[in-house]
């Protein structure tokens, strides 16, 4: 590498068997399966990366200018960006096939599969939204009253909202088939899916949290000592929470089955299925940028790098973690999907890339601009 100012890690993001690290710097760094090439970073992610998203296989990235770039799988179209999502971006999300972003006017824009209504975003999420995210076929809409909207599949009753979720949130998550909202007082509720137990949320997740991620089929938790609580699906040692993300932990991020946990010092921790690579992190991941987000789609990570660019790895099978040039700088948020990616850039615009069966990166007129979150589900945005 060039001898520039040492960087570190600020964001890291997991897909379903690729990871993404943003550094400090704004780059992007990408790794684990690149079937579909969602951990080539492109050169639009390469600088001014502000956050990052993984997706099942594509990857996105948010830029300073509010655009946003996404790569990998674009088979439902997720990875192509919409005019809506190409400015005034501030927050990206990627699920199974499908890509959110938040303008900055509150209002959500959605590409990608839409076979269970995924992208088809309620009069509630048009206005007034704070937060995103998109899980397998389903998405949330966290508002500023503290109520979430929730829209998709719901065949587990993941769009169901319960009581305990409709008033106090402050942060919201999606997995493949269920739904994690953070309230107010640290306590954290879960609904749908619970075939694993992965929406009974244990003692240590009832106080105390700051900070919530959902993989497919297990949860994280960050405490405010920066400690991780697991639970769900175990298969692969997931939710088994390592000794150095046991301290000092000041992110998370969850794949399909595997964990992600940023540290203080910029350096980032991985456990669970190592299949696809998406558990080992590059060696350069803290230098010479640092990453300040990251995220996990279904086999692939995301990183948002301080430098605006987005760094992804794991599986590239549908280009999820070939970040394109528009997410190589300028984004400030990430989101992954099953098999996308997506990057909400400065401007408001957003990226996406990887798997598009669904048009889930295809970025609508409605988020070229002006958007201020993103959130990507299964197969949708």
């Amino acid at each position: 590498m060039g001898s520039g100012s040492r960087a570190s890690v600020v964001k890291i993001a997991a897909g379903t068997y690729h990871s993404l690290a943003l550094k400090t710097d704004g780059s992007v760094v990408a790794w684990g399966n690149n079937d579909y090439g969602q951990t080539t970073v492109p050169t639009g992610a390469q600088s001014g990366v502000v956050s990052i998203a993984a997706g099942g296989n594509n990857s996105l990235a948010l830029k300073t200018d509010g655009s946003v770039v996404a790569w990998g799988n674009n088979g439902s179209g997720q990875t192509t960006v919409p005019t809506g999502a190409q400015s005034g971006v501030v927050s990206i999300a990627a699920g199974g096939y499908h890509s959110l972003a938040l303008k900055t006017d509150g209002s959500v824009v959605a590409w990608g599969a839409n076979s269970w209504g995924q992208t088809t975003v309620p009069t509630g999420a048009q206005s007034g939204v704070v937060a995103i995210a998109a899980g397998g076929y389903h998405s949330l809409a966290l508002k500023s009253d503290g109520s979430v909207v929730t829209w998709g599949n719901n065949g587990y009753g993941q769009t169901t909202v319960p009581t305990g979720a409709q008033s106090g949130v402050v942060a919201i998550a999606a997995g493949w088939f269920r739904s994690l909202a953070l309230k107010s007082d640290g306590s954290v509720v879960a609904w749908g899916d619970n075939r694993y137990g992965q929406t009974t949320v244990p003692t240590g997740a009832q106080s105390g949290v700051v900070a919530i991620a959902a993989g497919g089929d297990h949860s994280l938790a960050l405490k405010s000592d920066g400690s991780v609580v697991a639970w769900g699906k175990n298969d692969y040692g997931q939710t088994t929470v390592p000794t150095g993300a046991q301290s000092g932990v000041a992110a998370i991020a969850a794949g399909e089955d595997h964990s992600l946990a940023l540290k203080t010092d910029g350096s980032v921790v991985a456990w669970g299925n190592n299949g696809y690579g998406q558990m080992n992190v590059p060696a350069n991941i803290a230098s010479p940028v640092k990453a300040i987000r990251i995220a996990g789609g279904g086999t692939h990570s995301l990183a948002l790098k301080t430098d605006g660019s987005v760094v992804a790895w794991g599986n590239n099978g549908s280009g999820q973690t070939t970040a394109p040039t528009g997410a190589q700088s300028g984004v400030v948020a990430i989101a992954a999907g099953s098999n996308h990616s997506m990057a909400l850039k400065t401007d408001g615009s957003v990226v996406a890339w990887g798997y598009n069966v669904y048009g889930q990166t295809t970025v609508p007129t409605g988020a070229q601009s002006g958007v201020v979150a993103i959130s990507a589900g299964g197969g949708h945005s």
